[in-house]
C-alpha cells in the first residue's frame, strides 16, 4: 500500500513539473522613453536572461521528458510558451535598442 502511495504522489509530482514558464514581457512600457541609457543596457540584458530561460525549456529538460512521457500536448505547449516568450522579448529589446539609439548612447 505504501509502495502505491509513493508512486501517485511521484506521478503528481510530475504532472505538477510537466509545465514550463517562460516570463512573458510588455514590448512597449510606460517609462520607456525616460529610461537613461545604463537603464536601457540593464533592461536589455535582462531580456537576454529571458532569452537564454525561454531556450532551455524549448529543450530537453524534466518538464518536457515528462509531458512527453505522460501528455504530449504539453511539451507542444511548452516549446510554443518558450517561442512566444523569446519573440516578445527580441522585439521589447529592439524597441530598447531605437530608444539607446535616439538617445545617442554609448555602448558601456
Amino acid at each position: 500500500m505504501k509502495i502505491k502511495a509513493i508512486l501517485a504522489v511521484s506521478v503528481a509530482a510530475l504532472f505538477a513539473t510537466a509545465c514550463t514558464s517562460t516570463p512573458k514581457v510588455d514590448v512597449r512600457q510606460p517609462g520607456d522613453q525616460s529610461m537613461s541609457c545604463a537603464q536601457l543596457e540593464e533592461e536589455m540584458h535582462a531580456l537576454d536572461d529571458i532569452q537564454e530561460e525561454a531556450e532551455n525549456n524549448q529543450g530537453v529538460n524534466t518538464a518536457n521528458v515528462a509531458a512527453v512521457v505522460f501528455f504530449w500536448p504539453a511539451a507542444v505547449g511548452n516549446y510554443m510558451e518558450a517561442d512566444r516568450a523569446m519573440d516578445l522579448a527580441q522585439e521589447r529589446h529592439e524597441h530598447l535598442m531605437d530608444i539607446y539609439d535616439a538617445k545617442s548612447c554609448e555602448v558601456s
